[in-house]
């Protein structure tokens, strides 16, 4: 069976960026209307200084990581990365709380969007092609891609964009029941999930492995795996004090 034949484009990237921008912008809009106006309430209570250090981190992040993984490549050059910006805005969001003395969760307003726009965007990354050195490694399954090369691939960016969209899909059901986890727990289930699917789906992709059969990206995702369990769990024990 032939690979399914993506056209692909370079400039798809910015587009699907911008739409991913634009689609978590509208989600979160219609989100604080219908139930996170309380949780944005708590956002704004931490100071202008909170979404400075969640900008700062995640652009960190994002480069630190992602030029890190292709710094062990025949090329070494700078790139950037969304699991690095997560990771980055984690770390400098929770040492702001520290300092600040912020308890609980702040990120129940960032789960949809966050989730809806690596979904959209995941799409640009597919469609940009090998150039984006995004893509997965060679396989006979049916649904293989070809990216302009003549190899059939894993179609890892669209395992990426179901698995959040299937998250999405979870938390707004539970969002339209009231649920009482998505109002101090659902950003470290997001990350749970998110960390936890990226972590396979790099089995997918011929990145350098940095640590036995481990490449950067799941070794940073280990790393969130971690902190989402932890505070988590601190987040139920919270509840139940």
């Amino acid at each position: 069976m032939s690979p399914i034949q993506i056209p692909t484009n370079p400039n798809l990237h910015i587009l699907f960026d911008l739409l991913a921008w634009a689609s978590g912008a509208a989600l979160a809009a219609i989100l604080y209307r219908w139930r996170l106006r309380e949780a944005a309430g708590v956002v704004a209570r931490t100071g202008p200084l909170y979404a400075v250090a969640a900008a700062v981190g995640a652009i960190a992040g994002a480069w630190a990581f992602g030029s890190w993984n292709t710094a062990l490549t025949a090329i070494p050059h700078p790139s950037h990365s969304i699991a690095g910006a997560l990771a980055g805005a984690i770390v400098a969001v929770e040492l702001y709380k520290s300092a600040r003395g912020i308890e609980g969760s702040t990120g129940a307003i960032w789960v949809g969007p966050l989730a809806l726009g690596i979904a959209v965007g995941r799409f640009g990354c597919l469609f940009a092609g090998l150039g984006d050195e995004t893509y997965g490694v060679p396989t006979s399954l049916p649904w293989a891609v070809e990216l302009g090369d003549g190899v059939p691939r894993h179609p890892v960016q669209l395992y990426e964009s179901l698995a959040m969209l299937a998250f999405l899909g979870v938390y707004l059901g539970a969002l339209r029941r009231r649920a009482a986890w998505t109002r101090d727990r659902a950003f470290y289930l997001f990350i749970l999930c998110y960390a936890a699917q990226r972590f396979v789906w790099e089995f997918l992709k011929p990145y350098p492995r940095l640590l036995g059969p481990l490449d950067v990206f799941q070794l940073l995702a280990l790393g969130m795996i971690a902190y989402a369990l932890i505070y988590d769990a601190r987040a139920r024990r919270s509840r139940h004090a």
